[in-house]
């Protein structure tokens, strides 16, 4: 069994002939659970269950006889009388009738292989265990669920019991020592845990028994906005530096001696001057000249500034964070209003053949939504809409047929009765 909500849970029981479903689903009628609540699922290889179906069609096409088939079906074969065939790529041919078959050929999983493990994750079944149910599907069993309310589930759990259910535990543990292992990551699962939507809260339990024992923690998830600042590229500059050499010339005077020695006849009376140079002595006289010498100074003849402007600016960064919010429905604490809802019961209700569980929803339902500080001044016509909505959402059933009930609960606590 599968806990899908706070308020409604889907028992899921594996089956090894559809006899043995029939029954169940029989019993399950008798019970009071509408037949729009049952889904059946079974594999149909060479025309195995032709004695069931009511017509053909394949996964994709919109087949709106496969997802209607068990407000439909009837007779004398029960609820599991007038199913559908339908064909799932990658899977093989099937019959399914119910909630599963509407979530088979409406959610367009008909072009991925699997689609019946897709189906029954989006029923609230975990895709950990919806691998085995599949499997159990394939190897010839018949899947039976049934949504029902949290108190009744119980109940429906053990009418699946009575009648044959398997222990899916234990007939995975037979495939699994016989070779066969689970499918890692179905590719159509993705397209369903997609459905964030969902408020539902899957919970594995055992085939069709309740095996969760001690506490269940319910974790509030709550997403806070951290902002903070990366460095990103924008524009900038790149800046290289380059060696070049060019040519250059430039003129230089230079300066270069020759020595020239000339001997020139001469016939005259010697001076003093002749008498003072006659005398031993040396006179050296030497050539010079100059040459060009090159050399290279560095100079900054340019200079080339970087920098960059710093400005501060602020920005609102906007985004939405998810919490977990968990409401308490305190459902068996209506405490003095339990006889006046009973008492309203046989008034309204003792003859239409339902026991007051049935309705005891309801009352309870408007007592607690009439405590809810949402609604505390505001009246009736103004929050009907949205009780309406939230009430259908967990399928209880149709509003029309609890209103009564459930305006009782929310007027006796309101003062009004």
């Amino acid at each position: 069994m599968f806990n899908t909500s706070t308020a409604t849970r889907t028992v899921v029981g594996l089956f090894d002939n559809m006899e043995d479903a029939n029954r169940a689903a029989a019993e399950l009628e008798r019970e009071g659970i509408s037949r729009s609540d049952v889904s059946v699922i079974a594999g149909n290889e060479a025309g195995k269950y032709a004695d069931y179906s009511s017509g053909s069609g394949q996964v994709g096409k919109g087949i709106a006889g496969g997802a209607g088939a068990g407000a439909a079906i009837g007779g004398g074969l029960g609820l599991v009388a007038g199913l559908t065939a339908l064909a799932i790529p990658g899977f093989g041919p099937i019959i399914a009738a119910g909630p599963i078959a509407a979530a088979l050929t409406g959610a367009g999983v008909g072009a991925a292989a699997g689609g019946l493990i897709g189906g029954l994750t989006k029923a609230g079944v975990p895709e950990h265990d919806a691998n085995y149910y599949a499997e159990g599907v394939r190897r010839g069993g018949v899947l039976l669920a049934v949504k029902t309310t949290d108190e009744f589930s119980d109940r429906a759990a053990e009418i699946l019991d009575n009648n044959g259910a398997r222990d899916i535990d234990e007939k995975s543990r037979e495939w699994t020592a016989s070779g066969w292992t689970a499918p890692a990551n179905p590719a159509d699962n993705r397209t369903f845990l997609k459905d964030k939507d969902r408020d539902d809260i899957s919970v594995p339990r055992g085939t069709a028994r309740d095996n969760i024992e001690g506490e269940r923690a319910i974790p509030v998830v709550e997403e806070r906005l951290n902002v903070g600042t990366r460095v990103t590229g924008r524009k900038g500059v790149r800046v290289y530096t380059e060696m070049h050499e060019q040519p250059v010339e430039q003129q230089v005077n230079l300066r270069e001696e020759h020595v020239h020695v000339e001997r020139r006849p001469a016939n005259r009376p010697a001076t003093e001057a002749d008498f003072g140079a006659f005398r031993e002595g040396t006179i050296e006289l030497t050539e010079t000249r100059e040459e060009p010498v090159v050399s290279k100074e560095a100079r900054v003849v340019e200079e080339v500034v970087l920098s960059k402007d710093v400005n501060q600016r602020t920005e609102t960064v906007r985004d939405s964070v998810r919490r977990t919010d968990v409401r308490v429905e305190n459902l068996g604490e209506t405490g003095d209003y339990d006889r006046d809802f009973r008492s309203d019961y046989e008034t309204r209700y003792g003859k239409t053949g339902r026991g007051y569980d049935y309705y005891a929803p309801g009352y309870q339902f408007g007592s607690t939504y009439a405590n809810d500080t949402r609604y505390q001044n505001r009246e009736w016509n103004a929050v009907e809409p949205d009780l309406r909505r939230d009430w259908e959402s967990r399928g209880h059933g149709k509003w029309e047929d609890f209103k009564d009930s459930i305006r009782h609960g929310w007027d006796r606590v309101r003062g009004r009765r």
